[in-house]
């Protein structure tokens, strides 16, 4: 990975932050994305000591587009070489909330950044290609539909369709991107990292918290749910699989509904629209 740059959000806990260790220590310049600064110059300098690599950090509430812009921005004034992209920010929340632009959490966070911050860097990619985008999804999609009629939760809200809905839309995404970027030299790949023991469910309703503590027992650790996030990063067997759904580091299928093009191209257009970018 020597003189490949990465970008990664959602990289001061858990997989984020293990799959940022292991692509320094394997030689990439890496970029992480954090939004408390205290937390994320904590982690940068940590993950310098433990790898003694190129780790730099940038600072942005990917819940808001502005900040998901300018990000954009700033990134651009540190390189104009990115070879891989991993979307990896996401949580849950306990109740129905909206952002500064008017949607609600868990959708802005976990599908819009991920699809606005792809469009926004996508030059840099195929300027640098062959190279990667990563969309951190989940096997809780298979779980999933997407209900237009009630996509933010508009007339009923429940935090586990909220979060499957947006890992579904995270599929369908990579898919209709693949399609895109066909010739261009860059591939577009998902995945479930596992269930893995992270700090994602925080903000979960009062009444997950003790069922969350004890299925942590069974969870995988980070530095497993990482492995499927590092091995697309950089293995060379990929190349040029594309488009494809991973888990445990192996191409798998994922849920029927996630193969429907129609759907595929209607989220994409709606998509569009929520981040500003069909008028672009």
């Amino acid at each position: 990975m020597e003189g490949k740059v990465c970008l990664v959000t959602g990289a001061t806990a858990g997989i984020g932050k293990v799959c940022a260790r292991e692509l320094a220590s394997r030689g990439a310049r890496v970029i992480l994305v954090g939004r408390n600064p205290e937390k994320t110059l904590n982690v940068v300098q940590e993950l310098k000591r433990q790898t003694e690599g190129q780790i730099e950090y940038l600072l942005a509430d990917l819940s808001e587009q502005a900040q998901v812009r300018q990000l954009a921005r700033d990134l651009r004034e540190r390189t104009d070489q990115l070879d891989v992209l991993i979307n990896n920010a996401g949580a849950v929340f306990a109740k129905r909330e909206l952002t500064v632009d008017g949607y609600e959490n868990t959708w802005a966070l976990n599908h819009l950044s991920y699809f606005l911050l792809t469009h926004l860097l996508l030059d840099l990619l195929k300027n640098s290609a062959p190279a990667r985008i990563i969309n951190v999804a989940s096997v809780g999609h298979f779980q999933a539909v997407i209900d237009f009629a009630n996509l933010q939760g508009e007339e009923h809200f429940s935090l586990m369709n909220a979060y499957a809905q947006s890992k579904l839309a995270n599929v369908l995404f990579t898919y209709a991107l693949d399609r895109r970027l066909a010739g261009t030299g860059v591939t577009a790949n998902c995945l479930h990292p596992g269930v893995v023991a992270t700090d994602i469910w925080s903000k979960g309703a009062a009444w997950t918290q003790p069922f969350a503590k004890v299925i942590q027992k069974f969870m995988i650790s980070p530095e497993k749910g990482a492995e499927t996030m590092v091995y697309l990063a950089t293995s060379n067997q990929l190349s040029p699989d594309s488009g494809r759904y991973f888990d445990n580091c192996k191409a798998v299928k994922s849920s029927k509904i996630s193969y429907n093009e129609v759907l595929q191209e209607r989220l994409w257009d709606l998509s569009l629209q929520m981040t500003g970018l069909a008028d672009a």
